[in-house]
């Protein structure tokens, strides 16, 4: 148990900055937006579970459960860093399932025996419950598009969904993990020391035979898996990040080297394996000089886009992948298959949002480009002037010149065509000299955008 507060006062401590609307202990309250389910089928240690289904729910909707941190709650991920969950849900229909762990701590269970074995009888059978549950109210749920997401715990909870539930389980996104089973106790406890500090490290071989052992005789394919790591996390270590990609190269029979690399921003390292799109069979993202705090402002687009929950969605294992955009970039907006012919160039009618996250002498600026017009855009340039000691150091989805003053952000072709109502993401990191604004205007081939 003191090994467990010791876990617990790490994470809290490290994720206070983005966990403002954690609840007190004990308290029921419920984040808006979520429902809270009873009787929803065997759930031998007691697990409390939540439903958010968006107010537009799409035809053929994803189902992603949503697992939280040590010391979290449902309403803790709801509200906080795992929010762009949910604003995604209401822009792309999907459902979520957010299980709460209720024992002293709220740790889930990923090291007893029962919970390492499918149908175990610890807290993976619960959550497999909730999930059976949701697919029972909601049979329009895609049964190919039925993935998980976690933060430390949470993230540790994914690992072992993803290896005892392969046939159910399309994609997968871990923030901060271990291994499946790499937490494994025989004494009871809940805590591995040996695993959190990094020190178990075993053959890609051994690492995909212990998840294949949670469940035996299973000869299919395994989901998709994410993997996000800082390299000066000192709760759940940093080498625990290598030996994941061992164990989900293996476990989807890939060589542990690299099919690409690439850094989406400056601090990144992202490695894809088995293929070289959005959504690769495995991809790690390395983050120099990031501790125990993910995910980080702008890191769950990249997961939404990868897990499929954007609108594309994860093909059935007998179908053929869909076609991806270039390898080094992260999530776009796709205009529908139906859009009119494209203008070429030319003015627009436009909005931008524009979100900025900030800590000391640094930014993220997340920027959402809506063409409000009536005509389609083929090629774009959106103008701006970065308030006075910003630089841009990094960029993803367009190029931006120069990197400070007055900017030119150039669509970065995958991204080029807008159609009527069609938005496209984008955004950069920079360093800042103590303003961190927003630009005050911005204009998109020439015509005045308005702001959101």
């Amino acid at each position: 148990m003191r090994r467990i507060s010791r876990l617990l006062l790490a994470a809290a401590v490290a994720l206070a900055a983005g966990l403002t609307a954690l609840l007190l202990p004990g308290s029921p309250a419920l984040a808006a937006g979520l429902t809270r389910v009873t009787g929803f089928g065997n759930n031998p240690t007691n697990l409390n579970m939540y439903i958010y289904v968006p107010a537009s729910v799409a035809p053929r909707p994803a189902l992603l459960v949503l697992v939280h941190y040590c010391s979290g709650s449902a309403s803790g991920i709801f509200n906080g860093n795992g929010h762009d969950y949910v604003t995604a849900a209401d822009r792309y229909g999907y459902i979520i399932v957010v299980p709460e762990a209720t024992r002293s701590g709220s740790c889930f269970d990923v090291s007893t025996p029962a919970a390492l074995r499918r149908n175990g009888g610890s807290d993976s059978t619960g959550i497999m419950s909730m999930v059976s549950y949701a697919r029972s109210q909601y049979p329009s749920i895609d049964a190919s598009r039925i993935v998980v997401s976690g933060f430390s715990s949470g993230a540790m909870m994914t690992n072992v969904l993803a290896a005892e539930y392969p046939d159910v389980f399309s994609a997968a996104s871990a923030f901060s993990g271990v291994p499946a089973g790499c937490f494994a106790t025989s004494d009871g406890s809940l805590w591995n020391s040996q695993c959190s500090g990094g020190n178990v490290s075993k053959s890609a071989q051994q690492w995909g035979d212990q998840a294949r052992a949670m469940y035996p005789g299973y000869s299919g394919r395994y989901p998709r898996m994410q993997l996000w790591h800082g390299t000066t996390d000192t709760t759940l270590a940093y080498p625990n990040f290598g030996e994941e990609i061992k164990q989900w190269t293996n476990l989807n029979g890939l060589s542990q080297t690299p099919a690409f690399t690439d850094h989406p921003q400056s601090s990144w390292t992202r490695t894809r394996y088995g293929n070289t799109g959005t959504q690769a069979t495995v991809e790690g993202v390395s983050i120099a000089g990031v501790g125990h705090q993910l995910p980080m402002s702008g890191q769950l687009a990249y997961a939404i886009a990868f897990l499929g929950l954007d609108g594309a969605g994860s093909p059935p294992p007998s179908s053929t992948p869909p076609s991806s955009p270039p390898a080094s970039s992260p999530p776009v907006s796709s205009p529908p298959a139906s859009s009119p012919p494209p203008s070429s160039g030319g003015s627009a009618a436009c909005r931008v949002t524009d979100v900025i996250s900030a800590w000391n002498n640094g930014l993220t600026s997340s920027i959402t480009i809506t063409n409000t017009g009536s005509a389609a855009i083929s090629h774009w340039s959106l103008v701006f002037t970065l308030p006075g000691g910003q630089t841009i150091t990094g960029g993803w989805n367009a190029t931006y010149s120069p990197a400070s003053g007055q900017v030119t952000a150039t669509d970065a072709g995958y991204n080029a065509v807008l159609a009527p109502g069609a938005s496209t993401d984008i955004g950069f990191q920079a360093t800042h000299t103590g303003n961190a604004g927003k630009p005050s205007a911005f204009t998109l081939n020439g015509a005045a955008c308005t702001t959101a």
